[in-house]
């Protein structure tokens, strides 16, 4: 009868060895499978030259409270000027966008404060324009924008904006790059397989990282990725992150 009492017990104790050998036999099985592979980064770098260029810049004029429509007139006058200078200098009409013009009072001083809305008085008017230029030949626009002095001397309060520099094919150029940095990544992974006296096998998992496109030499970047718009020489760099199985 002594005996017995023992039974339930050694068989529970029985099947909890068992249970457990089973876990860590697959535990160490997940591991083993994790062996397998090799995980690296590879990288690609292209240098690109811009094929688009924006130029933004605007003109205005300030006029007192009881000349709003001779202000009108004047900005009027400034478009007419602006356009003509463009135009005889061969920008073409189809790459000039001219935007609403803007009209913003201002108001008067007091006591070194400024009213606004009902409780303020209204003493002028600032007018101002804004136009844009977008255009394929960026050696024309960058020489036009830095000699825009003629304008000037007709009296037109000519502002430009720095010019912006695109790659207009960035979204075919990622495919290209995609493939480039994987190839690296491939080439490292199977150094390191070398060097541990395997062989590598086909690809499991790749995650390109975020572009990074920047002036030439330059180092910066952004987790979020980077995009310079202020030179006309960029480079551009891709980050791929693969994972390889190993025989």
């Amino acid at each position: 009868m002594i005996k017995n009492q023992f039974v339930v017990p050694v068989a529970i104790f029985s099947i909890a060895v068992i249970a457990a050998t089973a876990i860590v036999g697959g535990t160490f099985y997940k591991v083993k499978s994790l062996s397998d592979l090799i995980s690296v980064t590879g990288s690609a770098q292209k240098s690109i030259t811009s094929d688009v260029v924006k130029w933004q810049a605007n003109f205005s004029r300030n006029v007192g409270a009881n000349a709003l429509k001779q202000g009108n007139d004047q900005i009027k006058a400034d478009l007419n000027a602006t356009l003509k200078f463009l135009k005889d200098n061969g920008v073409e009409e189809k790459d000039i966008t001219v935007f609403p013009v803007s009209i913003n009072p201002t108001y008067e001083q007091t006591d070194g404060k400024y009213y606004y809305g009902a409780g303020g008085v209204i003493v002028g008017y600032n007018l101002s324009q804004n136009i844009r230029v977008e255009s394929s030949d960026i050696q024309k626009i960058t020489d036009l924008a830095n000699n825009t002095g003629p304008l000037i001397d007709q009296g037109v309060l000519f502002s430009s904006q720095p010019l912006e520099y695109y790659y207009s094919k960035v979204a075919d150029l990622k495919v290209e790059m995609l493939a480039e940095a994987t190839k690296d990544a491939r080439a490292r992974a199977e150094k390191i397989a070398e060097s541990a006296g395997s062989s590598l096998g086909g690809i499991r998992a790749a995650s390109m990282g975020v572009m990074q496109i920047t002036p030439v030499n330059s180092t910066e970047i952004s987790d979020y990725g980077y995009y310079d718009t202020s030179s006309i020489d960029k480079q551009i760099n891709a980050i791929v992150k693969a994972s390889f199985s190993l025989k």
